[in-house]
């Protein structure tokens, strides 16, 4: 009892610390104060103030400098995130939530990407999306790997299009933990023609600046991530069956 009421107290002045940072706009590299100044101030034991700053120092709010104490720190969100994605898939739903996550963030970002691509990255778009065509023409096993560089390279690069760093950072997070989960079968040829000519519609819809055009096409693409894209039968970290 005693351990989890230490535990809520701790959180409580991890918030309070967390509201006075905010509160003071305390730039990043400000002195902040010591674990015994902060018992001091809010009247808390030596064990509560600095549970509750090991909190703030967790999500990167606070560090601790030798001969300083603590110092004010700005967060990369991005790197909060890639650091803590691992402890947040426990079962398949949360995997699934994260394919939805995937696909809103994709979704969502392409009016920005339409918008502010430049000439530059659309001439990018355009050879990445025939280099794709030209991978799927000679396929083969060594082609396979090829090709799913070259679709994340795509797709990294819309994102690089809407002009945040927040935005293409995240999605480049994600893409990179599925690539460590997914297993699925290959596209048969068909299919694979299919997802080449999609490239070059997307490309082409962005350089007419066609936002409509862009957004069905990327739905069109990205709806692959979701669990549901196949029925939701399977967990999506397993292989489609073949018949």
């Amino acid at each position: 009892m005693a351990r989890e009421l230490r535990k809520n107290l701790s959180q409580q002045l991890a918030e309070r610390l967390r509201r006075h940072i905010e509160k003071a706009r305390l730039p990043d590299g400000e002195l902040f104060m010591t674990e015994g100044e902060v018992a001091e101030k809010f009247d808390v034991s030596r064990t509560v103030a600095r549970e509750a700053v090991g909190q703030l120092r967790a999500i990167g709010l606070l560090e601790g400098r030798q001969r300083k104490g603590l110092i004010v720190r700005h967060p990369d969100p991005v790197r909060l995130f890639s650091e803590s994605l691992p402890a947040l898939v426990r079962s398949e739903v949360d995997l699934a939530d994260l394919a939805r996550l995937r696909y809103v963030l994709e979704v969502g970002a392409i009016e920005l990407a339409v918008k502010n691509a430049t000439d530059e990255q659309i001439s990018r778009l355009f050879s990445i999306a025939e280099q794709i065509k030209k991978a799927v023409h000679g396929r083969g096993a060594a082609k396979l790997p090829k090709e799913k560089e070259l679709d994340v390279t795509f797709h990294s690069l819309l994102l690089e299009m809407t002009g945040s760093v927040l935005i293409s950072g995240m999605q480049r997070v994600l893409v990179d933990f599925f690539n460590t989960v997914e297993s699925r079968t290959p596209p048969d040829a068909v299919n694979a023609e299919r997802i080449a000519w999609e490239h070059k519609e997307l490309a082409g819809a962005i350089r007419d600046r066609d936002v409509e055009r862009a957004r069905a096409m990327i739905r069109v693409q990205v709806r692959r991530y979701l669990p549901e894209s196949d029925g939701g039968s399977r967990p999506i970290h397993e292989p489609a069956r073949t018949a």
